[in-house]
């Protein structure tokens, strides 16, 4: 039910819609905040951190409109390292966000490339499971499993999308009418591991802090992309897979205001 799906979604999210917003407001505390000698962090992380992207985004026209500067460009000057990194991400849209992390990391000055989908590559794979298995007699069954035992989690759930528009089924009940046997067992368990998108996410996140130094670009990437998606649910899924909270492990692997930003945007413990 659609209703029940918005509620779902509504629960994983960790930075939602400010109440009674005014863009205004915000983008002068921003500007008294970097204005003169020094800066107050605190500001900017109080604002920053817990207003939806849209909202930063009316917060950036209204700055641009009241001192005639842009928001991020300046946010640059006045900060620096992981903490400028993590604050600038939250600038950017979400898809202008994924663009420009993807450019780097094919670049080699990310940590990796294995969280981002192309969307072209996606619809081809999509197509091409489509014509291994409902387009033609019989089963190319190596196909399947290579696009299957191949492609990262969220790859594949993007085939998995567009397979179901081009199919007008899921790919579970294909791989159920076109496999039988130990293959169609395997190939189920593929599917249903891939779609447990919050523990992939939880994995993430708990290799990017475990050992010797942090994986901030994979920290931030991912607390960034999923706070207004379901960061709630890969909290729940963090703490039953590692016995501790993800706020108890950027506390212990992170400092300053960069830890405090990350704790914001993560929330309250589960």
């Amino acid at each position: 039910m659609a209703w029940w799906k918005a509620w779902v979604e509504q629960e994983g999210i960790t930075v939602k819609s400010s109440s009674h917003f005014n863009p205004d407001p915000d983008a002068e505390t921003l500007y008294k905040a970097m204005k003169g000698i020094g800066t107050n962090e605190q500001a900017i992380i109080d604002v920053l951190t817990r207003r939806s992207n849209t909202q930063r985004q009316q917060i950036a026209k209204s700055f641009k409109a009241q001192f005639g500067k842009d928001l991020t460009e300046t946010l640059k000057s006045e900060l620096s390292g992981k903490f400028e990194r993590l604050i600038v991400a939250l600038m950017y849209p979400p898809y202008r966000y994924e663009a420009k992390e993807l450019h780097d990391a094919m670049k080699g000055s990310r940590d990796d490339v294995s969280g981002f989908v192309d969307p072209g590559l996606a619809l081809q794979d999509a197509q091409d499971l489509h014509a291994a298995g409902e387009k033609i007699r019989g089963t190319d069954e190596m196909k399947f499993i290579t696009i299957l035992c191949t492609r990262s989690a969220t790859h594949l759930l993007r085939v998995f999308e567009e397979y179901e528009k081009i199919a007008n089924k899921s790919i579970e009940d294909s791989i159920k009418s076109e496999t039988h046997g130990s293959l169609e067992e395997a190939m189920l368990t593929v599917v249903k591991c891939t779609r447990n998108l919050h523990s992939y996410f939880a994995e993430r996140l708990y290799y990017a802090m475990k050992g010797a130094g942090t994986r901030d670009g994979t920290l931030i990437r991912n607390i960034v992309s999923r706070s207004e998606i379901d960061l709630n649910l890969i909290k729940c899924h963090f703490k039953k897979m590692y016995g501790k909270t993800l706020s108890s492990m950027i506390m212990e692997d992170t400092s300053g205001d960069y830890k405090n930003a990350l704790l914001n945007l993560v929330g309250s413990d589960p």
